[in-house]
């Protein structure tokens, strides 16, 4: 009998005292103190089978940069199914080691903790990394204290499941494993549900997909969810409490023994259950099965926050189901790198651009793509009703809050001002159409200097010794231009007025006595010559603040045409 209560630690002696190459290769164990360090060649903890493996994958996108994972070890593309932190990647060199008494260490080259696991309780005395895919600590007497099943990142596998609290988040795109917008959370009411988040908090929207599983007072029979499954042969289903099946997935999807199965919430907010063959080729890839929802470009629509796009995007629906963004004519992405983010107009557009423009009627400045069933459905600050489609252009044309009207059922129009959220493409909306407003010249961005614009991103040796100039000598002009004329300050005024009417009349060659090296870059010079006419202004109220002349002055954007420097005077 004493035997018997003491076999079970003598087991888990015997297993740390295995040679380490015998654990590593027949069953997965990896004893205290192991490690592995992120390399090019750094090596990994396989399961048993060789179908998964722990350890340093490299970022394709960044140099020298890591993610401690799991991946599928014997597919070409060694798909990642769970990842330590996406936030903090680690640097070449960063070590993991298993430790009795934190589990996991996720170390720096200097040193520094980067990732631990959170949940460890008790003391660890070896891991194991699964043929199923998970990667579990375990103390002497074989009880889980912490395994990756548990804590999900962007992807189930077969075996896994999920209970009420569970979420699995998005990564940010295909190549970002930075924490993304999309959750799919089993909910404490049983309802499994995919919503969207704003980040950097964890606040919830509203669900743009629910399975329904809650319980339905009206009904006897209902019974809410107790959890997510997902068996080894793909099927994914809900169990209910009173232990019936609500399904989800297929029930039949294939064989285990001639595929891996995973089910992933893409970077783009769409759960999909995927299948890859086991004995594959390099030019197999994974294989859609199963997703939800079946149009999330239709099925988002949030209070606060973008929606499945970012602000002022277009959501459109692919052939296999995966949305797609677009900024439409006019505008452009915010982060050129991300095609899923926010567009921003590439013009100014406002009252008080309107206003500084006010010499020419609105219909001169802007003009409107049109676009049919198209919406942003909850961008609305006005409903005209009845109206024709006439009535809602020229509404929106003539107010400086409009940046898009939608005209549809033959007499209505909704206005909307940005910024523009749960954009979509909507063939329900049997031709309904947008109208948006854009000026009619944005080449480029015409930027008024009493406007606030973006802070500098540098400051060149040439520009500071421009800018100190009007910091010394309050004009630009006088400064910089008239610099080596011997002038009284009542000749200054002469020759800024004279200057004025140079760059008026196009003839700087003049201006600058026909200086080749000042004519060789004819467009900068004159957009010194307009900043310099900025800054003065005899009304005070015109002269741009220096933050403000940096930007111009560097070239970060385009100026509105100076008026006469004098007008008073005159």
């Amino acid at each position: 009998m004493a035997f018997l209560l003491l076999l079970p630690h003598l087991l888990a002696s015997l297993l740390i005292l295995l040679p380490i190459s015998a654990v590593a290769q027949n069953n997965g164990n990896i004893t205290v103190g192991r490690s592995l360090t992120a390399t090019d060649n750094s090596s990994s903890w396989l399961s048993p089978s060789g179908d998964f493996a722990f350890g340093f994958r490299p970022l394709s996108d960044k140099n020298d940069i890591f993610l401690l994972s799991i991946w599928f070890a014997k597919i070409p593309d060694k798909t990642i199914v769970w990842y330590a932190t996406g936030d903090t990647p680690a640097p070449r060199g960063s070590k993991v080691e298993l430790t009795a008494d934190e589990g996991l260490l996720l170390t720096s080259p200097q040193g520094e903790q980067l990732w631990k696991p959170d949940t460890v309780i008790g003391t660890v005395a070896y891991g194991v990394m699964t043929n199923t895919g998970n990667f579990a600590l375990h103390d002497s007497n074989f009880n889980t204290r912490w395994e990756s099943f548990r804590n999900p990142t962007d992807t189930l596998l077969p075996t896994q499941t999920m209970e009420k609290g569970g979420v699995v988040s998005s990564r940010q795109s295909e190549t970002s494993f930075s924490k993304g917008r999309f959750q799919l959370r089993l909910q404490q009411d049983g309802n499994l549900v995919l919503n969207t988040i704003n980040l950097p908090t964890t606040y919830a929207n509203e669900a743009y997909y629910a399975s329904g599983t809650v319980a339905d007072s009206a009904s006897n029979s209902s019974s809410p969810g107790r959890q997510l499954q997902f068996n080894e042969s793909g099927y994914i289903y809900i169990l209910r409490e009173n232990d019936q099946i609500f399904p989800l997935s297929q029930k039949k999807v294939g064989s285990a023994d001639d595929f891996y199965f995973r089910a992933t919430l893409d970077f783009d907010g769409v759960f999909t259950l995927y299948s890859h063959p086991r004995n594959s080729s390099s030019n197999q890839s994974w294989i859609p099965l199963w997703s939800e929802p079946d149009n999330i470009c239709l099925s988002s629509l949030v209070n606060s926050g973008s929606g499945v796009c970012g602000y002022n995007s277009i959501c459109s629906l692919k052939a296999d189901r995966r949305p797609a963004c677009e900024c439409p004519r006019g505008y452009s992405l915010l982060d050129p790198s991300d095609r899923y983010g926010s567009c921003k107009p590439d013009f100014i557009q406002g009252c008080e651009e309107d206003k500084l423009s006010s010499s020419s009627p609105t219909a001169d400045l802007y003009d409107f793509q049109v676009l049919l069933n198209t919406d942003w459905p909850s961008s609305d600050y006005v409903l005209l009703r009845p109206s024709t489609e006439e009535l809602c252009r020229k509404s929106c044309m003539e107010d400086c809050m409009c940046a898009v009207a939608i005209f549809r059922l033959g007499d209505s129009c909704w206005k909307k001002k940005l910024p523009l959220s749960n954009g979509r493409v909507d063939i329900g909306l049997n031709g309904g159409k947008a109208l948006i407003k854009i000026r009619k010249d944005n080449n480029f961005t015409l930027l008024d200097p009493r406007l606030p614009i973006p802070e500098p991103k540098k400051k060149d040796q040439d520009t500071l010794i421009i800018i100190g100039s009007v910091l010394l000598g309050g004009s630009v002009f006088v400064n910089v231009i008239l610099i080596d004329m011997d002038t009284s300050e009542e000749e200054k005024a002469i020759l800024t007025d004279w200057a004025y009417d140079c760059y008026r009349e196009a003839n700087l060659d003049v201006l600058v006595e026909f200086d080749g090296q000042a004519l060789d870059d004819r467009k900068t010079l004159e957009r010194f010559v307009m900043v310099a006419i900025w800054c003065i202004q005899e009304d005070p109220s015109l002269r741009p603040t220096m933050r403000r002349v940096i930007q111009m002055l560097e070239g970060v954007v385009e100026v509105l045409i100076p008026p006469c420097p004098f007008p008073f005077s005159k």
